[in-house]
Protein backbone atom coordinates (compact mmCIF):
# COMPACT_ATOMS: atom_id res chain seq x y z
CA UNK A 1 0.00 0.00 0.00
CA UNK A 2 2.80 2.35 0.95
CA UNK A 3 4.55 1.54 -2.33
CA UNK A 4 1.42 2.37 -4.33
CA UNK A 5 1.12 5.70 -2.50
CA UNK A 6 4.71 6.63 -3.36
CA UNK A 7 4.12 5.71 -7.00
CA UNK A 8 0.94 7.79 -7.10
CA UNK A 9 2.71 10.80 -5.56
CA UNK A 10 5.61 10.48 -8.00
CA UNK A 11 3.22 10.22 -10.94
CA UNK A 12 1.33 13.30 -9.78
CA UNK A 13 4.56 15.28 -9.42
CA UNK A 14 5.66 14.20 -12.90
CA UNK A 15 2.34 15.29 -14.41
CA UNK A 16 2.55 18.66 -12.66
CA UNK A 17 6.09 19.14 -13.96
CA UNK A 18 5.05 18.29 -17.52
CA UNK A 19 2.05 20.61 -17.33
CA UNK A 20 4.24 23.40 -16.01
CA UNK A 21 6.76 22.86 -18.78
CA UNK A 22 4.01 22.92 -21.40
CA UNK A 23 2.60 26.15 -20.00
CA UNK A 24 6.05 27.72 -20.00
CA UNK A 25 6.66 26.78 -23.62
CA UNK A 26 3.26 28.07 -24.68
CA UNK A 27 3.70 31.46 -23.07
CA UNK A 28 4.34 34.16 -25.73
CA UNK A 29 7.09 35.68 -23.59
CA UNK A 30 9.02 32.41 -23.63
CA UNK A 31 8.49 31.43 -27.28
CA UNK A 32 11.59 30.87 -29.39
CA UNK A 33 12.55 33.76 -31.67
CA UNK A 34 13.88 32.16 -34.84
CA UNK A 35 15.46 34.72 -37.16
CA UNK A 36 16.78 34.12 -40.65
CA UNK A 37 17.00 36.08 -43.88
CA UNK A 38 13.36 35.31 -44.70
CA UNK A 39 12.38 37.18 -41.50
CA UNK A 40 13.12 40.52 -43.16
CA UNK A 41 11.18 41.96 -46.08
CA UNK A 42 9.84 45.31 -47.33
CA UNK A 43 10.17 47.84 -44.52
CA UNK A 44 6.95 49.59 -45.56
CA UNK A 45 4.97 46.41 -44.88
CA UNK A 46 5.73 46.90 -41.21
CA UNK A 47 3.74 49.25 -38.95
CA UNK A 48 4.91 52.88 -38.98
CA UNK A 49 5.53 54.65 -35.66
CA UNK A 50 6.58 58.27 -36.09
CA UNK A 51 9.74 58.06 -38.27
CA UNK A 52 10.49 54.33 -37.86
CA UNK A 53 8.76 50.96 -38.33
CA UNK A 54 7.92 48.10 -35.96
CA UNK A 55 6.73 44.51 -36.18
CA UNK A 56 6.70 41.38 -34.03
CA UNK A 57 7.91 38.04 -35.36
CA UNK A 58 5.76 36.22 -32.79
CA UNK A 59 2.63 38.08 -33.89
CA UNK A 60 2.34 40.19 -30.73
CA UNK A 61 2.25 43.48 -32.65
CA UNK A 62 -0.24 45.15 -30.28
CA UNK A 63 2.18 44.83 -27.35
CA UNK A 64 5.04 46.11 -29.50
CA UNK A 65 2.98 49.13 -30.55
CA UNK A 66 2.00 49.78 -26.94
CA UNK A 67 5.68 49.90 -25.95
CA UNK A 68 6.60 52.08 -28.92
CA UNK A 69 3.85 54.57 -28.11
CA UNK A 70 4.30 54.61 -24.32
CA UNK A 71 4.95 58.29 -23.46
CA UNK A 72 7.21 57.44 -20.52
CA UNK A 73 8.95 54.48 -22.18
CA UNK A 74 8.37 50.74 -21.79
CA UNK A 75 10.07 47.37 -22.20
CA UNK A 76 9.36 45.92 -25.63
CA UNK A 77 7.94 42.38 -25.72
CA UNK A 78 9.85 39.37 -27.04
CA UNK A 79 9.79 39.16 -30.83
CA UNK A 80 9.66 42.93 -31.38
CA UNK A 81 11.33 44.24 -34.52
CA UNK A 82 12.42 47.89 -34.78
CA UNK A 83 13.74 49.32 -38.02
CA UNK A 84 14.67 52.85 -39.10
CA UNK A 85 16.28 52.06 -42.48
CA UNK A 86 16.13 48.93 -44.66
CA UNK A 87 19.67 47.79 -43.86
CA UNK A 88 19.60 47.96 -40.04
CA UNK A 89 17.31 46.01 -37.70
CA UNK A 90 16.86 45.35 -33.98
CA UNK A 91 15.08 42.19 -32.82
CA UNK A 92 14.04 41.50 -29.21
CA UNK A 93 15.22 37.99 -28.38
CA UNK A 94 14.12 35.60 -25.64
CA UNK A 95 14.43 36.85 -22.03
CA UNK A 96 17.95 36.31 -20.71
CA UNK A 97 19.54 35.91 -24.15
CA UNK A 98 21.72 39.01 -23.76
CA UNK A 99 21.11 40.97 -20.55
CA UNK A 100 23.73 43.59 -21.44
CA UNK A 101 21.76 44.61 -24.56
CA UNK A 102 18.33 44.18 -23.02
CA UNK A 103 17.97 41.01 -25.15
CA UNK A 104 18.15 43.07 -28.37
CA UNK A 105 20.04 41.49 -31.27
CA UNK A 106 21.36 43.83 -33.96
CA UNK A 107 21.43 43.02 -37.67
CA UNK A 108 23.21 44.62 -40.61
CA UNK A 109 21.51 43.65 -43.88
CA UNK A 110 22.24 43.75 -47.57
CA UNK A 111 19.01 44.26 -49.51
CA UNK A 112 18.00 44.11 -53.16
CA UNK A 113 15.00 43.19 -55.29
CA UNK A 114 15.38 39.51 -54.40
CA UNK A 115 15.24 39.99 -50.63
CA UNK A 116 17.57 40.33 -47.64
CA UNK A 117 20.97 38.92 -46.81
CA UNK A 118 22.29 39.05 -43.24
CA UNK A 119 25.74 40.62 -43.50
CA UNK A 120 26.30 40.60 -39.76
CA UNK A 121 24.33 39.85 -36.62
CA UNK A 122 25.16 39.95 -32.92
CA UNK A 123 24.70 41.77 -29.66
CA UNK A 124 27.63 44.11 -28.94
CA UNK A 125 29.88 43.88 -32.00
CA UNK A 126 27.71 44.91 -34.98
CA UNK A 127 28.65 48.14 -36.78
CA UNK A 128 26.57 50.10 -39.29
CA UNK A 129 27.65 51.38 -42.69
CA UNK A 130 29.18 54.48 -41.11
CA UNK A 131 31.33 52.39 -38.78
CA UNK A 132 29.23 53.18 -35.71
CA UNK A 133 28.67 50.42 -33.17
CA UNK A 134 24.93 49.68 -32.86
CA UNK A 135 25.01 48.73 -29.18
CA UNK A 136 27.12 51.76 -28.19
CA UNK A 137 24.76 54.05 -30.10
CA UNK A 138 21.66 52.68 -28.35
CA UNK A 139 23.17 52.30 -24.88
CA UNK A 140 22.28 55.85 -23.65
CA UNK A 141 18.58 54.99 -24.13
CA UNK A 142 18.89 51.81 -22.02
CA UNK A 143 17.11 52.59 -18.77
CA UNK A 144 13.90 54.36 -19.72
CA UNK A 145 13.45 53.63 -23.40
CA UNK A 146 14.64 50.02 -23.70
CA UNK A 147 17.56 50.99 -25.98
CA UNK A 148 15.30 52.70 -28.57
CA UNK A 149 16.86 55.92 -29.85
CA UNK A 150 14.67 58.88 -30.66
CA UNK A 151 15.02 62.62 -30.13
CA UNK A 152 15.28 63.23 -26.40
CA UNK A 153 16.22 59.66 -25.52
CA UNK A 154 19.86 60.49 -24.82
CA UNK A 155 21.46 58.97 -27.92
CA UNK A 156 24.04 60.84 -29.96
CA UNK A 157 22.60 62.29 -33.20
CA UNK A 158 23.13 60.05 -36.22
CA UNK A 159 24.78 61.55 -39.33
CA UNK A 160 21.60 61.34 -41.42
CA UNK A 161 18.34 63.24 -40.93
CA UNK A 162 14.70 62.17 -41.17
CA UNK A 163 14.52 63.23 -44.82
CA UNK A 164 17.30 60.78 -45.65
CA UNK A 165 15.86 57.93 -43.58
CA UNK A 166 12.44 58.55 -45.13
CA UNK A 167 13.95 58.44 -48.62
CA UNK A 168 15.63 55.13 -47.78
CA UNK A 169 12.36 53.69 -46.51
CA UNK A 170 10.48 54.80 -49.63
CA UNK A 171 13.17 53.35 -51.93
CA UNK A 172 13.57 49.94 -50.25
CA UNK A 173 14.23 47.66 -53.26
CA UNK A 174 12.38 44.77 -51.60
CA UNK A 175 9.13 46.75 -51.89
CA UNK A 176 9.06 46.90 -55.67
CA UNK A 177 8.68 50.31 -57.28
CA UNK A 178 10.02 53.21 -55.15
CA UNK A 179 7.42 55.54 -53.65
CA UNK A 180 9.60 58.64 -53.72
CA UNK A 181 8.43 62.03 -52.55
CA UNK A 182 9.67 65.48 -53.49
CA UNK A 183 13.27 65.90 -52.38
CA UNK A 184 13.98 62.18 -51.97
CA UNK A 185 16.28 61.96 -55.00
CA UNK A 186 18.52 64.71 -53.64
CA UNK A 187 18.45 63.16 -50.16
CA UNK A 188 19.55 59.81 -51.57
CA UNK A 189 22.32 61.49 -53.57
CA UNK A 190 23.63 63.27 -50.46
CA UNK A 191 23.51 59.99 -48.55
CA UNK A 192 25.44 58.20 -51.28
CA UNK A 193 28.13 60.89 -51.15
CA UNK A 194 28.33 60.58 -47.35
CA UNK A 195 28.74 56.80 -47.58
CA UNK A 196 31.41 57.17 -50.29
CA UNK A 197 33.33 59.70 -48.21
CA UNK A 198 33.06 57.47 -45.16
CA UNK A 199 34.37 54.49 -47.15
CA UNK A 200 37.27 56.55 -48.50
CA UNK A 201 38.09 57.83 -45.00
CA UNK A 202 38.16 54.28 -43.64
CA UNK A 203 40.36 53.15 -46.54
CA UNK A 204 42.90 55.87 -45.78
CA UNK A 205 42.80 55.08 -42.05
CA UNK A 206 43.40 51.40 -42.75
CA UNK A 207 46.15 52.24 -45.24
CA UNK A 208 48.09 54.55 -42.97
Amino acid sequence: MKTLLVIAQSTAMLLMTLMGSTAYAASPGNAAVNINEASFSCIRQMTPVRHFYVDNVLGNIDATLAAANAPEGAIYPTGSVVQLVPTEVMVKREPGTSPVTGDWEFFELEVDETGSKIAKRGFIDVNNRFGGNCFACHLPAKDKWDFICESGHGCEPIPIDHKMTGALQRSDPRCGEPALESGDTMALFKLKVMVSLGTAKKWFEDLF
